[in-house]
C-alpha cells in the first residue's frame, strides 16, 4: 500500500489535464459518475493539481484507482488500513484529502465513504456505475454528498482542446465558423473520449474501449457467460436510435440472428448496459405507463460508439448527439421525453417547453418538411410549446407561420449556443 501511495504522486503530477465544464470545487464530498474513460479520473488528477499549486502537500491528500491490480483481493475492511499506511507516510493525525478512483469495485465502499464524510473528511469519489445513482447509495451515504454525472467532452471543451475559439462572436463570423465546422466533422463522428481526441487510429481506440465496457463492465460485472448475444444486443441498439423500440422486438431481432434469449433475459442486459453508463433511454411523454417503461428510445454516451457499431450512422448520430447535450443539461430520466401519438416529436422537455425535431437535409425533401413542421401544430393541442427547434446538420433559416415561429439550426451552432436555445 505504501508503494502504491508514493507511485500514485507521481502518476497524478505526470498527468496533463485540460479544462472541463465540470466544477467540482464547489462542494467538499462529490461523486462523479460516468461511463469508463469519460474523463473522471482527470477531474480528480486536475483538482489535485490545484491543490499542490495552491501549497498543499502530498502529506496531505492521497490519491488510490481500485482497478489496479495491485489492489485485488482488497475488501471494505481494508480501507482503514489506507488512512493507517498514509499517517506513516505523512506523520500527520488528520485526515487526508481522498481521491478515490473506480470505488464501485469495492463492494460496501458506501459504509467507508460515509464514515469518513460523518468525520469531517474531504472525499472524491468516482465511479462507472450508474447504481452509484440510486436511492439506495443515497441513502446510505446519508446526503453528504453532491453527485455529478460526467459525461464525455462536449463540442465547446472538444474545441477548446483544439485551440479553437467557440465565444458568441466566432460561431457567428464567417472565418470563427469556418474554423469550428472544420473541427466539428471529427466530433461528430468519434464522439468525445478524451483519449480518442489526438489518435490517428480513433476507431482502433473505439473498439478497445468498447470491449472493456461491454466485456468488462457488463458481462464479467453481471456474470455473463454467452457475450455474443449482449453484444448483438448492442449493435441493434445503435442501429435503431431514434426508434421507439420494445423488449419483445429487441429479443426477436437478437434471436433471428441465431441465438435464442428469454426476453427477461433482454431486459437484463440493457439494464447491465444503463448501469455500465454505456446507453441511457428516452420515453414517450404521452404514452402509458406499460409503454413508456417498455418501449423506448435508446442512445448511446458518446457518438464515437454508434460510428463503431453503425453500418450507416450519419443521421442516428445526429439524434444520438442531441439526446446526449439534452442528458447533459437536464440529467435524469424524467427530464427529456419524446412525444409519439399519431406523430412523433424526438424531443420535448418539459421544464422548458421546447419541442425538437432532427432531421439531417429538411429542404431535400418538402414531404419530410411538411412531416417534420406539421408535428408541432399537431403535438401543441395536447401539450404546451414555447419554442419549437428543428436541429440538422448544417442548414439554418427561421420558419414563420400564422401561428408558429419554427427555428432551423444546424446541430454545431446548436450544441454551442445551448443555453441560449433551451
Amino acid at each position: 500500500m505504501r508503494q502504491i501511495l508514493l507511485d500514485n504522486r507521481e502518476l497524478v503530477e505526470s498527468k496533463t489535464t485540460f479544462p472541463r465544464e465540470i466544477q467540482i470545487d464547489s462542494f467538499p464530498r462529490c461523486v462523479l459518475v460516468g461511463v469508463r474513460r469519460c474523463g473522471k479520473s482527470y477531474l480528480l488528477y486536475q483538482k489535485i493539481q490545484q491543490l499542490l499549486a495552491q501549497g498543499k502537500t502530498w502529506d496531505e491528500m492521497l490519491y488510490l484507482n481500485f482497478e489496479d491490480e495491485r489492489l485485488l483481493g482488497f475488501d471494505v475492511s481494508d480501507f482503514n488500513q489506507i488512512l493507517s499506511v498514509q499517517a506513516e507516510l505523512s506523520g500527520r493525525r488528520a485526515l487526508p484529502i481522498l481521491f478515490l478512483d473506480e470505488i464501485q469495485l469495492i463492494d460496501g465502499w458506501e459504509k467507508f465513504a460515509r464514515r469518513m464524510a460523518d468525520a469531517g473528511a474531504q472525499i472524491y469519489i468516482t465511479g462507472s456505475n450508474a447504481k452509484m445513482l440510486s436511492v439506495d447509495v443515497a441513502a446510505a451515504l446519508g446526503g453528504r454528498f453532491f453527485t455529478i454525472n460526467v459525461y464525455p467532452m462536449n463540442f465547446s471543451e472538444f474545441l477548446n482542446t483544439k485551440n479553437v475559439k467557440a465565444t458568441p462572436k466566432d460561431v457567428l463570423s464567417t472565418v470563427g465558423g469556418a474554423l469550428i465546422r472544420r473541427e466539428f466533422d471529427s466530433f461528430f463522428r468519434y464522439g468525445g473520449f478524451p483519449e480518442c481526441l489526438n489518435l490517428d487510429n480513433k476507431l482502433e481506440y473505439l473498439n478497445i474501449l468498447f470491449q472493456k465496457i461491454y466485456l468488462g463492465d457488463i458481462a464479467v460485472r453481471n456474470k455473463v457467460s454467452n457475450v455474443f448475444p449482449l453484444r448483438i444486443l448492442l449493435k441493434k441498439i445503435a442501429e435503431s436510435i431514434g426508434q421507439s423500440v420494445s423488449y419483445s422486438r429487441l429479443t426477436n431481432i437478437v434471436t433471428s440472428c441465431g441465438v435464442k434469449i428469454a426476453k427477461n433475459t433482454c431486459i437484463n442486459y440493457v439494464q447491465y448496459a444503463i448501469d455500465s453508463c454505456l446507453i441511457f433511454s428516452v420515453k414517450n411523454i404521452v404514452g402509458k405507463l406499460q409503454d413508456r417503461e417498455g418501449k423506448q428510445k435508446f442512445f448511446f454516451v458518446d457518438n464515437g460508439i454508434v460510428e463503431l457499431l453503425n453500418t450507416d450512422p450519419t443521421a442516428d448520430q445526429l439524434e444520438n448527439l442531441v439526446a446526449i447535450e439534452l442528458r447533459r443539461r437536464y440529467g435524469d430520466d424524467d427530464a427529456v421525453f419524446f412525444y409519439q401519438r399519431d406523430v412523433e416529436v424526438d424531443f420535448y422537455v418539459p421544464k422548458t417547453q421546447v419541442a425538437i425535431q432532427v432531421c439531417v437535409h429538411l429542404d431535400l425533401d418538402p414531404k419530410t418538411m411538411r412531416r417534420e413542421l406539421s408535428a408541432f401544430e399537431k403535438m401543441s393541442k395536447e401539450l404546451p410549446i414555447t419554442r419549437r427547434i428543428v436541429i440538422t446538420l448544417d442548414e439554418e433559416k427561421t420558419i414563420e407561420t400564422d401561428t408558429d415561429l419554427i427555428e432551423i439550426i444546424p446541430i454545431w451552432k446548436w450544441l454551442l449556443m445551448c443555453d441560449r436555445v433551451l
